[in-house]
């Protein structure tokens, strides 16, 4: 799964990708940047 990572500044694979549920009921991917290792997130689509 791919999403930004805003202190790389650019898209990168996310690593230890996990599937979990938003509090609106929405479904996201959570995970970290392989490059410098900040949290990443990305909303899915419905």
């Amino acid at each position: 799964m791919e999403a930004y990572c805003v202190k790389c500044k650019k898209k990168q694979e996310m690593k230890d990708a996990q599937k979990e549920k938003m509090k609106n009921g929405r479904d996201a991917m959570k995970g970290k940047c392989p490059a410098c290792g900040t949290g990443m997130y990305r909303i899915l689509g419905k």
